[in-house]
């Protein structure tokens, strides 16, 4: 089984597209949406994705603008959870909490709804590509503001690189389908 799910990966790592200097020169862009092109790997990631948790009591899924959306969503379904957005200022109808953070090429800021879940409801935060953590990090600190327990972090891909799972609790499991 072990070798079976080392091809996926494999293949899964081949549909990734680098694109060198976006957003910013230097930057080099991981490009998932030829994953979600290819219907055999859009479902392969899927359940890869919801693979580890699949035997925890998960309230809800979280996922970070905007990329974590496209897997989020599917997680939280195969994981029979509900799903909250993490969004850019300004993109939520209803009162919100925020939380600043550092990119690797600048500061950004993410929001939630302040009803989102109640006191102790347990959560998964996905995203499709851990880099520094700070947008993993700002959505821990949302959810501990909103008395969320944050049970698990999942990403396609980590840049192992600029080491972001140091900016997480080091006793939250922390599930990465591609290191680069």
């Amino acid at each position: 089984m072990e070798s079976v799910n080392r091809s996926i990966l494999q293949l899964l790592e081949s549909e990734i597209r680098n694109i060198p200097d976006f957003p910013r020169p230097g930057i080099a862009f991981k490009d998932i949406t030829p994953l979600l092109k290819n219907p055999d790997t859009l479902e392969l990631t899927s359940r890869m994705l919801a693979r580890p948790f699949r035997h925890s009591q998960v309230d809800y899924v979280i996922g970070i603008e905007s990329r974590g959306f496209l897997f989020g969503t599917n997680l939280a379904q195969d994981l029979h959870a509900g799903f909250i957005p993490v969004r850019k200022p300004g993109k939520l109808p209803a009162d919100t909490v925020s939380e600043t953070y550092a990119l690797e090429y600048g500061e950004d800021q993410v929001e939630m709804h302040a009803d989102a879940f109640k006191n102790g409801d347990k959560v998964i935060i996905h995203d499709d590509l851990i880099a520094t953590g700070g947008s993993a990090r700002a959505a821990t600190q949302l959810v501990e503001k909103l008395g969320g327990d944050v049970i698990g972090y999942s990403f396609i891909i980590e840049l192992q690189a600029l080491r972001g799972r140091e900016q997480l609790p080091s006793d939250t499991p922390c599930e990465v389908l591609i290191s680069l």
